[in-house]
């Protein structure tokens, strides 16, 4: 059975730090594209992050540029997102995907249950 589960989330001061990770099971993702999405009180989910396997490369969204950094350790089948200088506005319920298509759109055919991230001013 395929499973990703995303842990690290928490309540944390505007300004700090927190690291999040998803460990995949039950196959190997790297030929994958791996992101992260999120998905705030009232709105729709939306990518903040994205890997390709195939070519490499990786997206930001611009509300998250320069602060969030991707990164994924194909040893541990694991992706991480490093969130710094967080905001009141990335308070989220934060998701990881992976989908075969060699593109940060997707489609995604992989998604964990999320891990909520709450950032306090």
């Amino acid at each position: 059975q395929v499973q990703l589960v995303e842990s690290g989330g928490g309540l944390v001061q505007a300004g700090g730090s927190l690291r999040l990770s998803c460990a995949a099971s039950g196959r190997t993702f790297n030929n994958y594209t791996m992101g992260w999405f999120r998905a705030a009180p009232g709105q729709k989910r939306r990518i903040v992050a994205a890997h390709r396997w195939i070519g490499g490369g990786t997206y930001y969204a611009d509300s998250v540029k320069g602060r969030f950094t991707i990164s994924r350790d194909a040893a541990k089948n694991t992706l991480y997102l490093q969130m710094n200088s967080l905001k009141p506005e990335d308070t989220a319920v934060y998701y990881c995907a992976a989908g075969r298509a060699n593109s940060y759109l997707g489609p995604y055919d992989y998604w964990g249950q999320g891990t909520q991230v709450t950032v306090s001013s």
